[in-house]
């Protein structure tokens, strides 16, 4: 019989859920500010695109780091100083004249801000205040409300730029950035008192997650989902617009991508309570692979852009549940923070490499053909990757009813 929650706990999981909302919907919308940027300045799209990566890498750098100290800390803390940082870095990406300060505000304080307030903090602090039979659930409900922010504010961010300029519109958002602080106080996850779980310790958890082959094959797969996501994130609106697109499309993409990454996150949660999570990652990379090789083969219309998006918003974040999931059952809750930010590391490598290469072969060939290409590879290496995994509990972790 499935525990009823307490409503201390639906409130946690309600403002973990509105925090997410904000910070993935602010970095999401970053792409469409990549043409504003180009278009006030004499850089083209590799230098902002540089910027962008570094974005996504400073996130995954970072997110070891604080997953190591919400471990440690408190989840709360972590979440108060990644608000303020991230607030810092989109308001000093308003206005921004010079190389210096594009890549420290928008490319390494906006990343950190981003690994302070994102999926590596919320989601572990969602898991341990839940019962067990319903955290591949909370994990696919904390995932889809990251995609609902995506879907809000993309459109909202646009109607600001068109509003009142691009500088304003960052202004406006460093103020909804400082709202995370806010929905952060009650994020300090109580544990369940549902189960007991074996507690090996900081240092020999993360000793043995190092030599356990499946972890280390999640780790390696979960770089394709940043190639993927990041590179159509910051480069299809400009990529659309490069076709002939009004601006607005690529914001509908993203907006759309949003929407269905909504139910697909929701979906993928609880597939995974019922059946294997390494084999739904294969489907789920398996059907990236042949949307985005679909959508090259056919020609581009207003149509085929709404239709790719929509089916390439179920699988977005779709990865999310069941990577974390794969974690949280090998190695348990107690280390979770640090355990994904190593295999969330792994990903926003990933996300560095598509969006930065994105920029640079468009400089380089004037077109973005050959790292849509890149993107079908690497699918299918993800399929490769995620289809030997084993997702069993690792020995030294073992629950016990209470």
């Amino acid at each position: 019989m499935t525990q009823r929650l307490s409503p201390s706990t639906i409130f946690l999981i309600a403002s973990g859920c509105l925090l997410l909302m904000i910070s993935f919907g602010i970095r999401s919308s970053y792409g469409l500010y990549m043409r504003p940027i180009e278009a006030s300045t004499d850089w083209g799209r590799d230098i902002i695109g540089f910027a962008l990566a570094l974005q996504n890498l400073s996130w995954g750098i970072m997110s070891v780091f604080t997953g190591g100290l919400a471990d440690r800390f408190g989840n709360r803390n972590v979440l108060f100083g990644g608000a303020l940082v991230y607030a810092l870095g989109v308001y000093l990406t308003a206005g921004v004249s010079d190389l210096f300060t594009l890549n420290a505000g928008l490319g390494f304080l906006v990343g950190a801000g981003v690994a302070g307030t994102s999926f590596g903090i919320v989601l572990p602090a969602l898991v341990q205040s839940v019962p067990p039979e319903r955290r591949d659930w909370v994990l696919g409900l904390g995932t889809a409300c990251g995609s609902a922010g995506q879907f809000a504010l993309v459109p909202l961010v646009q109607m600001f730029i068109s509003d009142f300029g691009w500088i304003n519109s960052l202004h406006i958002l460093t103020a909804i950035a400082l709202l995370m602080m806010l929905l952060a106080i009650p994020l300090n996850a109580k544990k369940s008192s549902v189960i007991k779980e074996t507690d090996q310790g900081f240092a020999e958890t993360v000793r043995l997650a190092a030599g356990h082959k499946s972890y280390w094959l999640l780790v390696f797969g979960f770089f394709v989902c940043g190639f993927h996501v990041a590179f159509i994130t910051a480069h299809m609106p400009a990529y659309l617009s490069d076709l002939g697109f009004a601006h607005q499309v690529g914001a509908w993409s993203l907006s759309l991508i949003g929407l269905f990454n909504i139910a697909g996150a929701f979906w993928a949660g609880n597939i995974c309570r019922k059946h294997s999570r390494s084999k739904l990652l294969v489907a789920i990379y398996g059907g990236r692979t042949i949307a985005i090789a679909l959508f090259l083969i056919f020609p581009i219309t207003l149509t085929s852009v709404l239709i790719f998006s929509a089916v390439m918003g179920l699988l977005w974040l779709a990865t999310v549940p069941p990577t974390s999931g794969i974690v949280m059952n090998m190695f348990g809750t107690r280390y979770m923070a640090t355990l994904y930010g190593f295999v969330f590391f792994s990903h926003q490598v990933g996300s560095f490499s598509g969006v930065w290469l994105g920029g640079y072969l468009y400089e380089t060939y004037g077109h973005y053909e050959y790292i849509w290409w890149a993107g079908i590879f690497f699918g299918l290496m993800a399929v490769l990757l995620h289809w030997p995994i084993d997702e069993k509990p690792h020995p030294s972790f073992v629950t016990q009813e209470s």
